[in-house]
């Protein structure tokens, strides 16, 4: 030992002494990180080399036994879809059997109340016949207003008509009436309501619609479903 080191500080070389076993540690630790990654890759090759050390028998075997697993899941799947497509049928079978029972319901208080008028009227008859007029059209004013009510639930409401420009997607022009008092084309006679469900026409309101008076031909007629005027048939058509 020279005296350079002789004269270095005792903390010096403990310093370097610690710092020694640090660089061995940091080498053994890239090694096991080397021996890993070779144990990775020849894992691959270990399989390879079990599947080559099976005998084709008994290959053939798990071949088998896999197709067999594979075939019976998919029969399983396969019942499955049968069974839910056979109760999405029956269940759509069912809906449309008994689509209308809350509409049914809806209108039995209707009918008992129509029932209820019959009955007054019967049994008024003999004695008020025009105090049982009267009650029985009451009564059927009410029952019309229920069933007003009833159809406007399920979203079906009476289309307007009544003076109305004719609209061939709402109305069906049965017949033309000459007059000078309303545009061409005007609707001034409903003879037939007509119902709209929604935005759909259930059935198209059927009137009478105006047209310009020929010659010699004054105010308002009537009509037949033929276009020409006549008296009393647009009043008839309107009654029945």
């Amino acid at each position: 030992m020279n005296e350079k080191d002789r004269e270095q500080p005792e903390e010096s070389r403990a310093e370097q002494r610690a710092d020694q076993p640090s660089a061995e540690s940091g080498g053994a630790g890239a090694a096991n990180a080397e021996n890993q990654q070779a144990s990775d890759g020849q894992a691959p090759e270990r399989e390879t080399q079990k599947l080559a050390e099976l005998s084709l028998q008994e290959q053939l075997e798990a071949a088998i036994a896999e197709r067999d697993a594979n075939y019976d899941r998919w029969m399983r799947a396969r019942a499955e879809l049968d069974n839910f497509r056979k109760r999405s049928r029956k269940e759509a079978d069912e809906m449309r059997k008994y689509q209308a029972l809350s509409l049914i319901r809806d209108l039995l208080p209707a009918l008992d109340n129509l029932e209820r008028a019959i009955q007054a009227a019967e049994q008024n008859q003999a004695t008020s016949p025009q105090e049982t007029l009267k009650q029985l059209t009451e009564g059927l004013k009410m029952v019309h207003r229920q069933f007003l009510d009833i159809i406007a639930r399920y979203g079906a409401k009476p289309i307007e008509a009544m003076h109305q420009p004719f609209d061939p997607s709402l109305h069906e022009a049965v017949s033309q009436m000459p007059s000078s008092d309303h545009p061409p084309m005007t609707v001034l006679q409903e003879v037939e309501r007509g119902y709209t469900l929604h935005d759909r026409v259930v059935r198209p309101a059927k009137v009478i619609v105006s047209r310009v008076p020929e010659n010699g031909e004054t105010g308002q007629q009537n009509a037949t479903p033929g276009g020409e005027a006549t008296d009393g048939s647009a009043q008839a058509a309107t009654s029945s």
